[in-house]
């Protein structure tokens, strides 16, 4: 069984997210989501989640592509979930930037089996979070 993990906030799941699941898919037959913590998306995005992550968590929760959905670890080491769950590939988002250096830097430094892919996008200029995001901001 080839396992792929992917990470990301997951606020307000849109299209642009069901392609990057897709994706996923195509580079394994187990997905496992590992959904930022509040605490994470605040220190990374210097901002709350529009929704918190117990909401977050089950909505991925009913997403068929995905098959594993777990929080993201907190503390000093993030990277930990990578260790206890050693998948085969690593999706990261075509704009995902948050720990992306570090992350190499584990896999070489640690030697760790395991491919890191980058997504491709789908429509960015429509499917955002954060276009998506002040969209509906100003709707309200």
């Amino acid at each position: 069984m080839r396992k792929v993990m992917i990470f990301g906030t997951f606020d307000g799941i849109h299209e642009g997210h069901l392609d990057f699941f897709r994706q996923a898919n195509e580079h394994g037959d187990h997905v496992m989501a590992v959904v930022a913590r509040d605490e994470t998306v605040h220190a990374v995005k210097g901002r709350q989640p529009m929704c918190d992550e117990c909401e977050r968590i089950a909505a991925m929760l009913h997403i068929d592509e995905i098959d594993d959905v777990i929080f993201g670890y907190t503390g000093d080491d993030k990277f930990q979930v990578i260790r206890d769950h050693a998948p085969d590939v690593i999706l990261l988002g075509y704009d995902q930037e948050a720990f992306v250096e570090e992350l190499y830097d584990l896999i070489d430094n640690e030697e760790l089996a395991c491919v890191i892919v980058r997504g491709k996008a789908y429509y960015p200029e429509k499917y955002k979070s954060s276009i998506l995001n002040k969209l509906e901001d100003t709707n309200e």
